[in-house]
């Protein structure tokens, strides 16, 4: 699970890490500013985990507020859904709930070939480009 880190916005305030949507909340609710008053907003900001969490983390854009969406899907999805999100929000700019979100829902699919000529080549075979005629 990728370790996180809540830094406030209030310079009298200190931030924490955590690792589950309940370790932040046990810790935001017993967090105290230099004077006793609760800390309300922090920025969540990736420290530890596996690379493709961290590209996630970053296409998702963890807030306060979608840091259970994100943890949940580190903990449930596959590898190759996490890329489908990664690609499909991070790059392409697809809009997302954080509460609900599939990334089969997204249109994009991964080819794992070692060449664009070999791409291509199989697209033709699988008659993605429709009929193509031949050069006789």
């Amino acid at each position: 699970m990728p370790q996180l880190h809540a830094q406030p916005y209030d310079l009298d305030a200190n931030g924490f890490y955590f690792e589950s949507t309940e370790d932040y909340a046990n810790k935001a609710k017993m967090n105290r500013k230099a004077f006793g008053e609760v800390v309300e907003e922090y920025e969540i900001q990736f420290i530890d985990g596996e690379d493709i969490d961290l590209a996630l983390a970053k296409a998702w854009g963890v807030n306060q507020a979608s840091i259970g969406g994100y943890f949940k899907a580190c903990d449930e999805w596959e590898d190759y859904q996490k890329k489908i999100f990664i690609i499909a929000v991070g790059e392409a700019g697809h809009s997302f709930d954080p509460e609900d979100v599939h990334p089969e829902e997204f249109d994009v699919y991964l080819y794992h070939v070692d060449s664009m000529k070999e791409l291509a080549e199989q697209m033709v075979d699988e008659g993605l480009f429709g009929d193509i005629e031949s050069n006789t």
